[in-house]
């Protein structure tokens, strides 16, 4: 029986199937060969929470002595900031020291609605550091349309009851400055004896700069000083001075400092009333009102208010 011979030079389907799976079985052989599994890396997140275990493993006792000391540092930070600075006058009185500026005579208050109703009959025999009540400053308006609704009670008590007085505005930032000025001009009438008018401004809009803010300031100032012939008391904190009302010409006038909590002034300029602190408690007055001081003489005190200035 012949059999069927493949010629010379061709192959068979079989064959060639035969040699690829070779070929494959070759380059298995060689990935294995080759392949070698990569190192995983540790990121610095976990290096640090290696280290930081490994530290608390090591020496427990020292990382929570170390935690609690800054956590006690944190809170007596905390405390002394927020507790004792504010009230620092309040603790020393405790202990038997002064408990306002010493060396300053002449006395006075501030006051507005939040007094509520006032004994003036109690206030007027009342003493600070054993000085009588010289002056009291009474709020009278705000912006371009408040009015203190105790001013008139209270502005016509101090000058029944031998006080000097004066008027303050609180400055709004809301309002225009001829606004504010013309709508106190019609709400308070000051007479010879008054203190000069006041204006208490404590904040700066933000969307204002400098200059245009002293502007405003400046035409309040000289519309009411205009009408009254006397240059009106500025009342601010001394950091917000520094910072706003650091121009030359608001130094022309007479200055009231508000400034709590400490011994002396720390402003270096000329100033004629400081508020010292917000916590003062006299007859006739329930709750805390302002204690001020005038910088001079119960003399110099009455050549400021209007009519006997020269």
């Amino acid at each position: 029986m012949d059999t069927e011979r493949n010629p010379i030079g061709h192959r068979t389907q079989t064959d060639q199937t035969a040699d690829a799976n070779g070929d494959r079985n070759n380059n298995m052989e060689a990935n294995k060969r080759t392949y070698k599994p990569r190192k995983r890396r540790s990121t610095t997140k976990q290096k640090r929470c290696s280290s930081l275990s490994a530290l608390l493993s090591r020496h427990p006792r020292a990382v929570w002595w170390t935690s609690s000391a800054v956590m006690i540092c944190v809170y007596v930070w905390a405390f002394y900031t927020y507790f004792v600075s504010p009230t620092g006058f309040r603790w020393r009185a405790l202990f038997g020291d002064t408990n306002y500026p010493a060396g300053y005579e002449i006395h006075g208050i501030d006051i507005s609605h939040y007094q509520g109703k006032i004994d003036w009959d109690k206030l007027r025999d009342s003493n600070i550091e054993g000085y009588p009540l010289r002056f009291v400053m009474i709020k009278s308006t705000e912006g371009s349309s408040r009015t203190d609704n105790r001013f008139k009670e209270n502005f016509r008590q101090a000058r029944e009851h031998g006080l000097i007085r004066g008027a303050y505005h609180f400055w709004s930032n809301k309002s225009s400055a001829r606004d504010q000025a013309y709508f106190f001009l019609k709400q308070v009438r000051l007479e010879d004896g008054d203190l000069p008018p006041v204006l208490d401004v404590e904040h700066k809009p933000q969307d204002r700069n400098v200059e245009d803010f002293q502007r405003d300031i400046l035409t309040w100032l000289h519309i009411v000083e205009d009408k009254y012939h006397v240059k009106p008391i500025i009342y601010t904190y001394y950091k917000f001075k520094e910072s706003y009302l650091n121009a030359p010409v608001f130094d022309d006038y007479p200055y009231w400092i508000a400034h709590y909590y400490v011994d002396k002034v720390e402003y270096k300029g000329t100033w004629h009333f400081w508020q010292h602190t917000d916590v003062g408690q006299l007859p006739g007055i329930k709750g805390y009102v302002d204690f001020n001081i005038f910088n001079g003489s119960f003399y110099a005190l009455k050549k400021l208010t209007i009519g006997n200035q020269d």
